[in-house]
């Protein structure tokens, strides 16, 4: 019988420990996601977005809350508010986003019809959506361990499986928290070399919060870009 040399049996031997490794890591990070999805009804936090236009090589950064509801499965609703310099409230449900600007006093309101689907994908990202259903929307793989905003987390890195998503969203990885389940971070890879990175901090899970909604002036201006 020929033996294979020594070194081939160590490389084998290391390359499956580590691949068993991975998948197990992978395995208790989405079972800690499954665990924060079966229990999560709400969330509150402080939030920063930092966005990278790659064309120029500039950032330009967003600071403000944003609260989140949701009340069934298949629902989600949002509200996000910007602080100044360049305020601006963002209200999501599965039927439309709006946009209000206080500055300008305009409100601008998007029917999702056709585009619900994207905007489905994209609320999957880990606030109250289980394995199962990220799986279904992403392929999945392991980044590894780092600590997020004194929190530590671990990273997955997911590829839209959607051409259509894939037009809008090349990749996004996802930092959740190792204590809770919940994200820590995500970071979303556009084409042209832009990205959005947004980073949550002081995370309150299942809050009981007020009915989320814009609170617009009498004088608002309403604005409809897709009609």
């Amino acid at each position: 019988m020929t033996r294979a040399p020594l070194h081939l049996v160590l490389f084998g031997s290391l390359v499956l420990f580590t691949a068993s490794t991975w998948a197990a890591s992978l395995q208790e990070t989405l079972t800690r996601m499954d665990q924060a999805a079966a229990k999560f009804t709400s969330l509150s936090a402080d939030v920063r977005k930092v966005t990278h236009t790659g064309v120029i090589n500039e950032d330009t950064e967003d600071n403000g809350t944003v609260q989140m509801k949701r009340p069934k499965r298949n629902e989600i609703r949002m509200l996000l508010e910007i602080k100044p310099p360049d305020p601006k409230q963002v209200y999501i449900d599965s039927k439309k986003v709006q946009i209000f600007f206080p500055n300008s006093l305009i409100d601008q309101e998007y029917e999702m019809g056709k585009y619900k689907s994207l905007l489905d994908q994209f609320l999957l990202l880990g606030f109250g959506s289980n394995s199962k259903e990220l799986e279904s929307a992403y392929s999945i793989s392991l980044g590894g361990s780092e600590v997020i905003a004194g929190e530590k987390t671990t990273r997955l890195e997911l590829i839209p499986k959607s051409q259509e998503m894939l037009a809008h969203l090349k990749r996004v990885d996802l930092w959740l928290s190792d204590e809770t389940g919940i994200p820590q971070q995500q970071k979303f890879y556009q084409p042209g070399n832009d990205y959005q990175v947004v980073t949550y901090t002081n995370i309150k899970i299942n809050p009981n919060l007020p009915e989320l909604k814009l609170d617009l002036p009498k004088n608002v201006k309403k604005e409809y870009p897709l009609k």
